[in-house]
């Protein structure tokens, strides 16, 4: 079993910036695609950015050259560094990874979701 925990969240004023952590932990897994998607109120959760092993990077229009993904294999963490935020970003983002664990089985794992909250 694989864990991912988030932190990072919290209020900010538009224009400011927010870091997210995701951190896994577990037994015996290697960490493939990570990613963030985001869920607002009333919306559909919707997909922010990825990264593949390699470090290759996909973002979501609404946050291309605004947001950056990132990752420490070392430390099996990846991380979602948002500048210059908009009232539009206010929503839960949740982390996933993709895991393969001991036995060669591929598995997506989810963290539980921070807050992220852009007001002045």
């Amino acid at each position: 079993q694989v864990q991912l925990v988030e932190s990072g969240g919290g209020l900010v004023q538009p224009g400011g910036s927010l870091r997210l952590s995701c951190a896994a932990s577990g037994n015996s897994f290697s960490i493939n695609h990570v990613g963030w998607y985001r869920q607002a109120p009333g919306k559909q959760r919707e997909f922010v950015a990825r990264s593949s092993p390699g470090g290759i990077t996909a973002y979501a229009d609404s946050v291309k050259g605004r947001f950056t993904i990132s990752r420490d294999n070392a430390k099996n963490t990846m991380y979602l560094q948002m500048d210059s935020l908009k009232p539009d970003d206010t929503a839960v983002y949740y982390c996933y990874a993709t895991v393969t664990v001991v036995d060669g089985t591929i598995k997506t794992y989810w963290g539980q979701g921070t807050q992220v909250t852009v007001s002045s």
